[in-house]
């Protein structure tokens, strides 16, 4: 996607094929800056600091931490070491443990001679089919809001959570990428952008791309989806997911759940936008079964922002004596989820289509 009126992937190779470069997504909005990865610790630092951050993203960020690993030590002790730091870098985004193991699959059959040049070289088709995977999510998603543009003459208004945009990948993103489709093929839409408390990945990062790509767009606290949905101003919702289950429960960004409820509540069409390596297959009941990330208090307790004498500053919000928790994610369960927005086409979130799903996968 764009970025200053120029093409931008999140992630990239340099020149030499020595390191990988990513967005330093943790200055933005108001510092663009990129930063150098030349070892499988900085992919993993990256991962943990959330420099990078959105499930395909991390899984490819993760996928090239291995390949960095084997430039140094490619032996089989120095792969099995590898794979399991890289693998508890983030407990929720199922798509880092899609690509450590594939890369694990990939290289244990090789000599240690062979590893080094094959790791980068899967590493690279991984991030490229991320890309294809996207834009074809958005294609199949694109067609959602033609049909809802059809259906009411008028600009469709469309709310999403968090950030799955192209920040979240490698290019395009998973729930913003039918919504650059329809913009790129001249459909009227306007984007709610909720802020996404704690970490406000809503408002410094998708208003950050949508307005590069010139995507009209507000920017609501966090609580007001329900209000506009009320009000006949939300036409349908879009939002990424970090894992869903084989029933089509989706877990994603902390507040999610509750604009589903206010959808479902409203008769507004709630979509989740995910490629499929995000579908664990193992998995049943999310709610159960799905272990949800409690990050640092000190998201909650502190935020960051642009002060008048052009800084970057963090100021404290709440009392000093009072504790704060802060988990990560939450889970929908698939009764609230009106599709699945894949890039075989939208899936119904429910057992059995799922089950189709992952046989056509196989074939």
């Amino acid at each position: 996607m764009n970025v200053n009126g120029k093409p931008c992937r999140t992630i990239w190779p340099t020149a030499d094929n020595q390191a990988v470069e990513i967005i330093d997504q943790t200055k933005l909005p108001h510092i663009f800056e990129t930063v150098r990865l030349e070892s499988m610790r900085d992919a993993e630092r990256a991962i943990m600091d959330m420099q990078v951050r959105g499930a395909p993203l991390i899984g490819v960020t993760a996928a090239y931490g291995v390949a960095l690993s084997m430039q140094h030590h490619a032996s089989d002790a120095a792969l099995k070491a590898t794979c399991d730091m890289l693998l508890k870098a983030r407990p929720t985004a199922v798509n880092l443990r899609w690509a450590v193991e594939k890369m694990r699959a990939f290289l244990s059959p090789l000599p240690d001679s062979e590893r080094a040049a094959a790791a980068w070289q899967e590493a690279e088709r991984i991030a490229d089919e991320d890309v294809a995977i996207n834009e074809s999510i958005g294609r199949h998603g694109c067609e959602l809001i033609r049909a809802m543009y059809k259906k009411k003459n008028d600009t469709v208004n469309i709310l999403t959570h968090c950030n799955a945009g192209w920040l979240a990948t490698v290019d395009w993103g998973t729930a913003l990428a039918p919504i650059y489709k329809a913009f790129d093929t001249g459909l009227s839409v306007h984007v709610w952008v909720d802020e996404t408390r704690p970490r406000n990945q809503g408002a410094s990062l998708t208003a950050w791309e949508l307005g590069q790509h010139g995507v009209p767009h507000t920017v609501i606290a966090d609580n007001t989806g329900g209000h506009l949905m009320q009000h006949g101003r939300v036409d349908m919702c879009i939002v990424g997911t970090d894992r869903v289950t084989a029933r089509g429960d989706v877990c994603n960004k902390i507040g999610t759940y509750l604009k589903a409820l206010a959808a479902f509540d409203n008769a507004i069409p709630f979509y989740v936008a995910l490629p499929t390596p995000t579908v664990d297959w193992t998995l049943q009941d999310g709610v159960k079964q799905i272990p949800i990330e409690e990050r640092a208090a000190e998201e909650v307790t502190h935020i960051s922002g642009l002060c008048d004498d052009g800084q970057v500053r963090s100021v404290r919000l709440t009392p000093e004596n009072s504790s704060a928790a802060n988990y990560g994610f939450d889970v929908t369960p698939a009764r609230l989820v009106t599709g699945l927005i894949t890039e075989r086409g939208v899936v119904a979130a429910d057992a059995t289509a799922m089950q189709e799903l992952k046989e056509k996968e196989a074939v």
